[in-house]
């Protein structure tokens, strides 16, 4: 697992998407030109996610105005994903990564049988990564637990503050 760096390239990675499409990232960024924030969360079970996804999803408007597609990854089964998305009408995608691909990529800490409390089996923690219009990475955020995680309000001021700075 190599180890992700400010302004280097984002790891690419191919997913289900709950719409029952395939979601390749490279392929986004090439189709897109614009930012990505890509939030990995809990899974379909965790209210605390719930809540922060139905945010995201009052915010689309913001994002889609300063030029930022949000792409959300559970290690969640596809099937509750799906459900999830149905029910809280989600409008950005929705990603399963059952087989810890896209987790291991990204550094995302993984909630094992290892770990060292009790917390709904195993299932990747939260993290967020803001990717530029070339792939390059230009935030990142880890959890090792539920606690800490940005909300919508201070992710639109991450890349508000981000756009504003951005070198050259």
């Amino acid at each position: 697992m190599s180890k992700l760096e400010s302004n280097h390239a984002a790891p690419n990675f191919s997913l289900p998407m709950t719409n029952g499409e395939n979601f390749n990232f490279s392929d986004h960024i090439e189709k897109h030109e614009s930012w990505h924030l890509l939030i990995f969360f809990r899974g379909s079970w965790c209210p605390v996610c719930i809540q922060d996804l139905k945010a995201l999803e009052e915010n689309v408007g913001y994002f889609k105005e300063k030029n930022v597609h949000i792409i959300t990854v559970s290690t969640d089964n596809l099937d509750a994903l799906k459900e999830m998305t149905e029910e809280h009408k989600l409008s950005f995608p929705v990603l399963s990564d059952e087989k810890l691909e896209a987790l291991k990529a990204y550094d995302v800490f993984y909630h094992g049988a290892d770990a060292p409390y009790e917390d709904h089996g195993t299932h990747g923690e939260p993290a967020y990564f803001l990717i530029d219009e070339k792939g390059k990475l230009l935030y990142q955020q880890r959890q090792t637990s539920p606690f800490g995680r940005p909300t919508a309000t201070e992710l639109r001021k991450i890349v508000q503050y981000i756009k504003k700075n951005l070198k050259g």
